[in-house]
């Protein structure tokens, strides 16, 4: 065990020392070694059902009062939507932030000339269905289909089309993040209309 690893057991009262429960010596690991925001942020990055300032406060260790504030930031950069429910405000990871996050993702995976390679590919698939089936969307084949083309051949292309379609926009999306990188337009070094690049930040 290192000086870094938490001992597993904890002092008493009386000078002795008792099992100390694992996962509480994780989480005060945890707090010690973040800030409050980046356990605000951790949590809420991992949120996807909306949840509660206070119910996030708990899970972050932090006061209600501090998660509202860092909340209030994330919100504010697109990082985190909200929805109202009663007198109740409840946070979740924007899908702005949850495409984003594929994208990045899916670029350290492939290079920019292998996503365009597979978006090619995606709309030839996308291109034959609608030729195929004679319909424009998969919301429009599903609506074609009887209960009985479920869980057949045509419930697997309905299900491929809509995968299909997802990743789609998840490549359009990381090419775009791509083009904005090599451009400057995400760093704030893309040039003016002078040829100067030290003047124009987009985002």
């Amino acid at each position: 065990m290192t000086d870094d690893t938490p001992s597993s057991r904890r002092s008493t009262p009386d000078g002795g020392s008792e099992p100390r429960d694992v996962n509480e010596a994780v989480a005060e690991e945890w707090v010690e070694e973040t800030t409050p925001f980046e356990r605000v942020y951790e949590i809420v990055h991992r949120t996807y059902e909306p949840e509660s300032a206070d119910r996030i406060a708990d899970r972050a260790r932090v006061s209600a009062t501090t998660a509202r504030k860092h909340l209030r930031t994330l919100v504010d950069s697109g990082e985190v939507a909200t929805t109202e429910d009663g007198a109740t405000t409840r946070y979740r990871r924007s899908e702005t932030a949850i495409v984003t996050e594929h994208a990045q993702s899916l670029l350290s995976e492939l290079t920019p000339e292998e996503i365009a390679s597979g978006i090619a590919d995606m709309k030839a698939s996308i291109r034959e269905w609608r030729e195929e089936y004679g319909v424009e969307s998969p919301e429009e084949f599903a609506r074609e289909l009887d209960v009985a083309d479920a869980d057949d051949e045509r419930g697997a292309v309905l299900t491929e089309w809509q995968t299909t379609r997802r990743n789609l926009a998840l490549a359009q999306a990381a090419v775009a993040i791509s083009d904005a990188h090599q451009s400057g337009h995400l760093t704030g070094t893309d040039t003016d209309d002078d040829g100067n690049g030290d003047t124009s930040v987009v985002v």
